[in-house]
């Protein structure tokens, strides 16, 4: 059997010079591929003509544990260093082209290397920040769609990721002879084929799927892969399967990151941005929940002749936040009406559409490390709720919804 301490999950851009990472601090991984076969009747007949295989749809859920590193949202971006300090922020509008390769390398309990499960040109649907009390973990989830799952197993076991730089004068021949290379191994459904990927980065940033023959070759007897156009400084991504394990650590465990952060080293503030930039006048006390949750409405698109995907985009974004706490002050009333402490009048049917909320995650309780942090703006609150129970303390929830967030690791993009 496979234990999970044995399933070694990793990501892979596509997109950029951009190198993998393993995903860390994971507590559940669960996809789900539905196969979207049509049978074909007719009349006539009693039995089934046949059915038609349309490509699958790969549904793929990951939960993690927040451990104050904005690494792993990075790679959903195919950046490398975007959000880090001194850089832009990311933001929506960075998940709508960018795709990417989730592997997951299996040993069993014998100590048997049996296979990898990959899931190729995986995109972003959405994904939450959940902190469902002052001292729960946080925890961040993600969903992702394709349309492929593969199981690599036998001479084919190990799925191997390399990248070259080419140099000066038509450095176009990558040489995968060498002894410590992982041998290629054929697709054992397509004679002939190798790589199950090539892909070109130009100096300028710009990534092209190579095809087959036309911009790549491979020659498997003195195994090497020709690329037909590159100039200097193009960096070649390619990936195929091999029986030969990779020289890189397919996983290794991340121990510089706390192992994981709980409610009281995240900080909330809410604001009106119209009033000026946040303070600590803003800070939202009383607080027993917060859930940030963010879906994509995905325009991928195929076209005629091809199966695969050949366009990558995002219609529609929507930002759900949903703050629960205990009814102490108006403070959060009376900044959705946009009006000072003590106002004496909170009309719903006059709250603000430009509410500001930013979340602060910070390496532990002292909050002397800053990590990351989300900026949400353009909020309009949607549901007001506030209720008691016998013998308990009066409730007051609220729902806010929008479009724009922004994740970063500095601190001068939030303002505060």
């Amino acid at each position: 059997m496979i234990n999970a301490s044995e399933y070694k999950p990793r990501i892979y851009p596509v997109l950029g010079n951009v190198d993998s990472a393993e995903i860390d601090r994971a507590q559940s991984i669960d996809p789900t591929v539905s196969l979207n076969r049509e049978k074909v009747e007719e009349i006539g007949r009693e039995d089934v003509v046949g059915y038609l295989k349309k490509s699958p749809t790969v549904g793929y859920r990951l939960t993690q544990l927040e451990y104050g590193s904005i690494e792993f949202w990075e790679k959903l971006t195919n950046s490398e260093a975007k959000g880090e300090t001194g850089e832009d922020p990311i933001t929506l509008d960075d998940f709508k082209t960018p795709y990417f390769d989730i592997c997951a390398y299996l040993t069993d309990d014998d100590g048997t290397y049996r296979g990898t499960y990959l899931y190729p040109a995986l995109r972003t649907s959405g994904f939450s920040l959940n902190i469902g009390d002052p001292q729960a973990r946080i925890e961040r989830s993600f969903d992702f769609v394709g349309e492929s799952a593969v199981i690599w197993q036998g001479t084919n076991k190990y799925v191997i990721y390399g990248k070259h730089t080419c140099g000066s004068g038509g450095d176009n021949v990558i040489d995968l002879s060498d002894s410590a290379t992982p041998v290629p191994a054929v697709d054992p459904d397509n004679a002939g084929i190798y790589m199950l990927r090539v892909v070109r980065v130009t100096a300028l940033g710009v990534s092209t799927v190579l095809t087959n023959v036309t911009d790549y070759q491979y020659e498997n007897v003195g195994k090497t892969l020709t690329i037909t156009t590159v100039t200097t400084g193009d960096v070649i991504k390619y990936c195929y399967t091999s029986a030969d394990a990779p020289v890189d650590a397919t996983f290794t465990p991340n121990d510089a990151d706390p192992s994981a952060l709980l409610g009281d080293c995240a900080s909330i503030y809410m604001y009106i941005p119209a009033s000026g930039k946040p303070s600590s006048s803003d800070y939202v006390y009383r607080l027993q929940s917060i859930n940030m949750d963010v879906k994509f409405d995905r325009e991928d698109l195929r076209e005629i002749g091809n199966k695969d995907v050949v366009q990558r985009g995002i219609k529609n974004s929507t930002v759900t936040v949903a703050l629960g706490r205990i009814l102490e002050q108006f403070t959060i009333e009376e900044i959705l009406r946009g009006e000072a402490t003590g106002y004496g009048k909170i009309d719903v049917e006059k709250l603000t559409d430009e509410v500001a909320i930013i979340v602060k995650v910070f390496t532990d309780n002292t909050k002397a490390t800053f990590a990351y942090g989300f900026k949400m703006t353009g909020m309009s609150p949607t549901d007001l709720k506030g209720g008691v129970t016998v013998s308990e303390y009066v409730k007051a929830d609220n729902s806010l919804e929008g479009e724009n967030l922004s994740i970063t690791a500095d601190e001068s993009e939030l303002g505060i």
